[in-house]
């Protein structure tokens, strides 16, 4: 099977080409210029750049979520626009649990791994995830502890001090910004900056799609967690009124 994914929930984002339990080229997005800019092209240019067409493509994956609210709509609409032309499922994935399974390859059961992303405004989108016995990018290979939220990181780790009682592994933009804050609080965690994702992404969308997680592309919805500005803009402007 072959997986063609994407992830623009950070500025750089990645794309990826899967084919089995392999990624075979995985590239990070150029930050310098937006999605929106360097999107399909980036897509188009892995195939290429692998001797492959879009009509080879059995499936596409796609990040649903958390991140920018522009990026998010800009790569889930992408995704969805090949996918209508291919005529092929989609399998949507958080971008906090791909991080958590990319952080996983390295840690036994029992371990926790925190997946930290970088929210702006002194925020944090987190969930908390326990290593399991299970095959890696297995929907068997992590237990949710904590669900993703948006939240200030210190709330973040007071919260989690009271499940954390095995070794824990915080990985993401969020994990290395805030690494100072992390240690300031005493936490023995280990802290890793955020992977690229896309190959992540591809590889759960392979063992997802078997287990009959594929969608059709109208079907996709973001995994937002904060509410849009613009909503909450409307909602202060009701209440002063």
């Amino acid at each position: 099977m072959r997986v063609l994914a994407l992830d623009t929930t950070t500025r750089d984002g990645s794309v990826a080409l899967v084919e089995g339990n392999r990624v075979v080229a995985e590239r990070r997005g150029d930050s310098s210029r937006t999605h929106a800019e360097r999107l399909p092209s980036e897509l188009l240019a892995i195939l290429e750049g692998e001797g492959a067409r879009l009509a080879d493509i059995d499936l596409f994956a796609v990040a649903s979520g958390p991140g920018s609210f522009t990026g998010l709509r800009i790569g889930i609409a992408t995704i969805q626009g090949l996918a209508f032309v291919a005529r092929r499922p989609i399998v949507p994935v958080s971008a906090l649990e791909a991080l958590a399974h990319a952080g996983s390859r390295e840690q036994q059961p029992g371990h926790l791994v925190g997946s930290w992303m970088d929210a702006q405004r002194g925020e944090i989108f987190a969930s908390l995830y326990r290593v399991v016995p299970g095959a890696p990018f297995g929907v068997e290979r992590l237990h949710e502890l904590r669900a993703p939220v948006v939240r200030d990181p210190n709330a973040v780790l007071t919260e989690w001090a009271a499940v954390a009682d095995e070794p824990l592994l915080i990985i993401g933009d969020g994990a290395a910004r805030y690494e100072a804050l992390i240690r300031s609080r005493g936490s023995q965690a280990q802290v890793s900056a955020a992977p690229v994702l896309a190959g992540t992404i591809g590889l759960m969308a392979v063992v997802r799609a078997a287990a009959g997680a594929a969608v059709d592309a109208s079907s996709v919805r973001p995994l937002y967690v904060r509410r849009p500005d613009a909503e909450i803009d409307r909602d202060k402007k009701a209440i002063e009124r």
